[in-house]
């Protein structure tokens, strides 16, 4: 995610780079689809053990997520399709809040032993059918990778970003307010810090870094709904 916040950064920079005072007004830039599978493949998918895949196809105001889990002999690739109401990323904050507006959908699965593929299959019909609820913002929440409020889904990025002082560095540069989801690409509106972004002493870890144009794709699901 420091990838993401990064070229954020990066591109602002080449705004204000004549600038002669702070400039308060909102600048708003946008982000292809390969690279923000790119930084989730980076940030998320190699940091959390479950998970070993996630990407999703971006569409006009909402998303369709893609996970492959492996947890406990169960080998499961869902799809879900999500709108994202609010987005702010500042060196206090990272949050980004999903409303769900599909079901989870079940692309494949393998189980270990037939009563764990009834026990799967019966868990999801009795959340779906029963309860009228979807089991997704459960299953996320049980292995503490979003917290549930209202029927929303809040990712708290601060748990792994608190861990990388980098991260908190080039998040004082730059403050996200909001995000929309556009066909093949996140359009984000942010304010810069603009002292500290011109500054030639507050370079970016290139460890971290990631250069859009080495972004190679990453193979996609069928991107028709």
């Amino acid at each position: 995610m420091q990838t993401l916040i990064s070229s954020v950064v990066k591109r602002l920079r080449k705004v204000y780079q004549k600038a002669e005072e702070f400039i308060e007004e909102e600048r708003e830039f946008s982000l292809s689809q390969v690279f923000v599978n790119a930084t989730m493949e980076r940030y998320v998918t190699e940091k959390v053990e479950i998970i070993k895949d996630l990407h999703a196809d971006l569409y006009d105001g909402w998303l369709r997520l893609y996970s492959t889990i492996d947890v406990k002999g169960l080998h499961t690739t869902l799809s879900v399709d999500l709108k994202l109401l609010q987005m702010e990323m500042n060196k206090d904050v990272q949050l980004m809040v999903f409303e769900q507006i599909s079901n989870t959908q079940v692309i494949e699965a393998s189980f270990k032993n037939i009563f764990q593929k009834w026990g799967f299959h019966l868990a999801i019909w009795y959340y779906q059918k029963f309860r009228e609820e979807d089991p997704l913002g459960k299953i996320l929440e049980h292995f503490e990778v979003v917290t549930v409020k209202d029927d929303l889904l809040y990712l708290d990025l601060n748990r792994w970003f608190s861990k990388k002082p980098s991260i908190i560095e080039t998040l004082s540069k730059v403050h996200v307010n909001r995000a929309r989801v556009r066909p093949a690409e996140l359009i984000v509106w942010g304010n810069v810090n603009l002292t500290a972004i011109l500054s030639p002493s507050n370079e970016f870890d290139e460890e971290d870094d990631l250069d859009i144009s080495e972004v190679t794709p990453i193979q996609q699901k069928d991107s028709k709904r």
